[in-house]
């Protein structure tokens, strides 16, 4: 579309380098990208204009951690309870079932989640490829990421180290460092774009320490050195790695990175919960990110990460969802107000305010992913812009700071207005797609993948582990 001008809303929060906050004013998107932006009133003859009155308005959210086939498996009676390796047990043999087809509706379903709470990019880690299936699974996901018009960072997943040779995951569900080094080489060639602005960029992703090998781990660095990519895997999320880490490779989880080159600025870890004070620091002056998903840890019982400790220490930390089987919701407004309330279950120093989390939100996430071009509304940054209305029920009497009731309140109504790149991809709540139709076929694979695995194994996976 051509010009548009945003203008007279309630609060902008730019989270620019100043973080700006204004009421009224303007923000005038060229294209893609922002032009201006300011408490100042503008005309600009021949924009479209939409008046943003009552409305928050902030950059786009983004989303550090994902797993989006997890959108299947969600809500499952049998492993609602189970800690993570319990859970990822219980769920490796319904995720054998995955195909292209059920992939691409995954993330679909879970990419679009995220746009209607407020997200404008998405990373994702998908690191299950059963050997029945073949490759092209993250094909599957960039096909629905182009389809809606999100910006997209998926990793090529992936894990090397199977049951046989003393990893976690069925070998069925591994696949050799050749194997996976060839198909990352493929999808970098093919989809990769590091140009400022662009739409889909790769970045690899070894699962966990307790899956894949020393020899993965080392190559995907040399691998990102050549092509000047981001790294990414989990580190430190539980108590059960931590013991994992120290049987296996007498370190503990960040020591084992360290060991592998992967403190470095082009690393982002997701969870990050049992960190120590020198880990923290080792960190901070490596200059990596942190995917904080506190709606996960608090689903799997993982623990309470020391969010405010690596935010000083000038970690780049973002938000992420997690997989949508460990949160069972992809939605960044719940996970913004999670960060918040969960950091008060700590001493009161510990604390992050609603400001806190909305920086680690946008900015910091796109810090995290190794982005300086969005995640703050400035002119010259791509125009990712997420607006929500004030204007309901659940907002009543919290009008004295707009951008807090934005966090304190819990709204999981949709966001109202929603622009990638300078694009309108959800006006007035609703998007394009055919949701219905996208939640029977959804549905359809999900009790397909269900029931293939409970026939392989004879589990009961409508029995709560709990019943008697």
């Amino acid at each position: 579309m051509g010009q548009v001008l945003i203008q007279n809303a309630l609060l902008t929060a730019t989270m620019d380098d100043d973080r700006r906050e204004f009421s009224g004013g303007h923000i005038l998107i060229d294209g893609g990208l922002i032009t201006s932006v300011g408490p100042e009133a503008l005309e600009v003859e021949g924009a479209a204009t939409i008046d943003a009155s009552g409305m928050i308005v902030i950059p786009g959210m983004v989303n550090t951690h994902h797993h989006l086939f997890q959108t299947l498996t969600r809500n499952i009676p049998a492993l609602q309870d189970a800690g993570l390796f319990q859970w990822l047990m219980g769920h490796y043999p319904i995720w054998r079932e995955i195909t292209p087809e059920a992939v691409n509706l995954s993330a679909k379903t879970g990419l679009l989640e995220l746009m209607k709470s407020g997200a404008t990019t998405s990373s994702d880690q998908l690191y299950v490829f059963p050997a029945k299936t073949g490759d092209e699974l993250i094909d599957a996901e960039i096909a629905a990421a182009r389809e809606l018009g999100i910006r997209f960072q998926p990793t090529r997943g992936s894990m090397s180290l199977g049951a046989s040779k003393g990893g976690l995951p069925p070998d069925d569900v591994t696949q050799s460092e050749d194997v996976i080094g060839r198909d990352a080489i493929r999808l970098i060639k093919r989809y990769h774009d590091d140009s400022a602005g662009a739409m889909i960029r790769i970045s690899l992703a070894p699962c966990s320490p307790f899956s894949v090998t020393r020899e993965l781990m080392e190559s995907t660095v040399r691998m990102a050195n050549e092509y000047n990519l981001q790294i990414h895997t989990h580190l430190a999320e539980t108590a059960d790695e931590e013991v994992y880490c120290r049987q296996n490779f007498n370190r503990r989880p960040v020591a084992y990175a360290d060991d592998l080159g992967w403190l470095r600025s082009n690393a982002w870890f997701a969870h990050c919960v049992f960190l120590s004070d020198d880990e923290i620091a080792d960190l901070g002056a490596a200059g990596v990110g942190v995917a904080h998903c506190p709606t996960s840890n608090m689903r799997l019982g993982s623990g309470v990460g020391r969010v405010r400790e690596l935010l000083d220490s000038g970690v780049n930390v973002g938000l992420g969802v997690d997989g949508s089987a460990s949160n069972d919701s992809s939605n960044m407004l719940q996970e913004v107000r999670n960060a918040m309330l969960l950091s008060r279950l700590r001493d009161e120093a510990y604390w992050l305010s609603a400001r806190d989390v909305i920086h680690m939100a946008t900015r910091g996430g796109a810090m995290a992913l190794g982005r300086t071009d969005i995640g703050q509304l400035a002119a010259g940054k791509r125009a990712d812009i997420a607006m929500f209305s004030l204007n309901s029920l659940e907002y009543a009497g919290g009008m004295s700071d707009p951008l807090g009731a934005l966090v304190f309140t819990s709204r999981l109504s949709p966001v109202d207005y929603l622009f990638i790149d300078g694009q309108l991809v959800i006006q007035a709540g609703q998007s394009q797609v055919d949701e219905a139709a996208l939640i029977e076929e959804h549905n359809r694979h999900a009790d397909r993948m269900l029931q293939a695995a409970a026939d392989a194994t004879g589990t009961d996976y409508w029995k709560k582990s709990d019943s008697t």
